[in-house]
């Protein structure tokens, strides 16, 4: 049984400075599909929250692309969207202001009715 591509790739990134190397795969996942012209739908959650604000800290990787540069990749897509987790955002002291322009605020109701859709593969890192 052959499957038919996704049209809709969905990245939760659940770690920020505190797993440099996993949270700047999945930026840079989201960010090639995006410029490969695939939809994508990038949620921040845990301490990946961080990385939504302007002047994020750097992950500081060697031979990595900016994470500013790729969430600036996916924010200017015309497929592709932000989103950070309520509950997470809260639990941090920010709130949608706090964020960068085009980083929206939703939560896991939304997240569920995302990755539940038709032709949509979703990944966690």
């Amino acid at each position: 049984m052959s499957r038919s591509p996704a049209r809709k790739l969905v990245v939760k990134v659940t770690c920020g400075t505190d797993d440099p190397e996993r949270a700047n795969q999945a930026f840079t996942v989201a960010a090639a599909a995006c410029a490969s012209g695939v939809a994508v739908s990038l949620w921040l959650t845990g301490e990946a929250v961080f990385l939504g604000v302007p002047g994020a800290p750097s992950l500081g990787l060697e031979h990595a692309t900016p994470v500013a540069d790729l969430l600036a990749v996916v924010l200017a897509a015309e497929a592709g969207e932000v989103t950070a987790c309520s509950q997470c955002v809260v639990r941090r002291g920010l709130g949608q202001a706090d964020l960068l322009p085009g980083v929206r605020v939703a939560g896991a109701a939304v997240f569920a009715e995302e990755i539940l859709m038709p032709d949509v593969q979703a990944i966690v890192y």
